[in-house]
């Protein structure tokens, strides 16, 4: 789903102004992502959390040179869904991929 169908569903289902619904979503979206950025965590209670992972230092593999590289330490947006979004995907009989 794209964010002009996430609007689009949105404003269908609740009756809100599309440009409401995309001016509500961007500043969600920004929101997170300096909270992100400032080393915080986002929690939706029932739905997850946005937390940043830490990757350590390693040494990866050009293949194509056959040559050593190394990745420094860096930083990962990650998303961690709640138990019970995960128990409802698992139990969903619908899902055909």
């Amino acid at each position: 789903m794209t964010k002009a169908q996430l609007v689009s569903k949105i404003a269908n289902q609740t009756g809100i102004n599309k440009s409401d619904v995309l001016i509500t979503l961007e500043s969600f979206s920004n929101i997170v992502k300096s909270t992100l950025e400032n080393g915080e965590e986002v929690f939706i209670r029932g739905f997850g959390s946005f937390v940043v992972k830490k990757r350590g230092r390693k040494v990866a593999r050009n293949i194509s040179k056959n040559t050593a590289i190394v990745i420094e330490e860096h930083y990962l947006p990650s998303f961690r869904p709640s138990k019970e979004f995960l128990d409802s995907i698992r139990d969903n009989k619908n899902i055909k991929l």
